[in-house]
């Protein structure tokens, strides 16, 4: 499955050093008796790829929620390219996007037809174009004419990886993204990513359980336990400061209460 053409028609806004892509200052979400975010600050700078790991129940999804303004904190804020989204979301929705292979398109509408309403939703000025091109870059082509629901889990993520690009987004949140894949496909996924990337200069922000694929795509890491920010740095950094050789093992520290000095020491 060869990349023909690139998967974005505009150029990529210079970013404003100044501003953040993502900016998150004391993010709290509560449900009822439950902490879900604890209070958690971090920049994302623009143009950068950041794995948000933790495992389940650490708070990565709710805060993907709380980025994308699907979900209001119980304190503090969340901005998006200088947008809080808790209150003016609107402004900066057609420059992000959201991919998850959790998140099902209508089974009886097409490819074809389900992209399109996502193109007019997200204000996609040649929408044939634009869904000519993605299919011609992410091989779906011949499935255009196809009911979702009658596509392979592969095929759902490319279509979902469409739906993703069909705005050529300048901020991409992305929850397990390559999950339930096998090892050809996924590969295939991070190497569409990557292509993008460099393409758009999209800043991506990835919650993912996969270790190989954060490690190839991400320029820093943000791990969380119990709500709140327990690590931050580069894959490098953090698999030298834990002692680790794969990130694998810098999760499970984590994840069992091993801080860096007590992995160097093999508690």
């Amino acid at each position: 499955m060869a990349l023909t053409r690139p998967l974005m028609t505009a150029p990529a806004p210079a970013p404003s050093p100044a501003v953040a892509a993502i900016a998150a200052r004391d993010l709290v979400k509560r449900y009822r008796a439950t902490l879900a975010v604890g209070g958690i600050s971090f920049d994302i700078a623009a143009g950068s790829v950041t794995g948000l790991l933790g495992g389940n129940g650490a708070g990565k999804t709710t805060t993907i929620a709380m980025i994308m303004g699907l979900v209001r904190p119980s304190a503090g804020r969340v901005a998006v390219l200088g947008a809080d989204m808790a209150h003016e979301r609107h402004r900066v929705l057609h420059r992000m996007n959201f991919e998850s292979p959790y998140v099902d398109m209508p089974h009886r509408l097409t490819v074809q037809q389900n992209l399109s309403v996502f193109a007019r939703l997200y204000g996609v000025a040649d929408v044939a174009g634009q869904i000519a091109r993605l299919a011609e870059g992410l091989d779906l082509a011949g499935l255009l004419d196809r009911p979702c629901g009658k596509l392979s889990a592969g095929q759902k993520t490319r279509v979902a990886l469409a739906k993703a690009l069909i705005n050529d987004p300048e901020v991409l949140l992305l929850d397990e993204p390559t999950a339930s894949l096998d090892p050809d496909t996924a590969d295939w996924i991070r190497s569409r990513l990557q292509d993008y990337c460099r393409q758009r200069g999209a800043t991506i922000l990835l919650a993912s359980h996969n270790m190989g694929e954060v490690e190839r795509l991400c320029d820093r890491v943000i791990m969380m336990k119990g709500g709140l920010i327990v690590d931050d740095d580069t894959p490098a950094r953090l698999l030298a400061r834990y002692g680790r050789s794969t990130l694998e093992e810098v999760f499970l520290d984590v994840a069992r209460g091993r801080g860096a000095a007590g992995a160097e020491a093999g508690a």
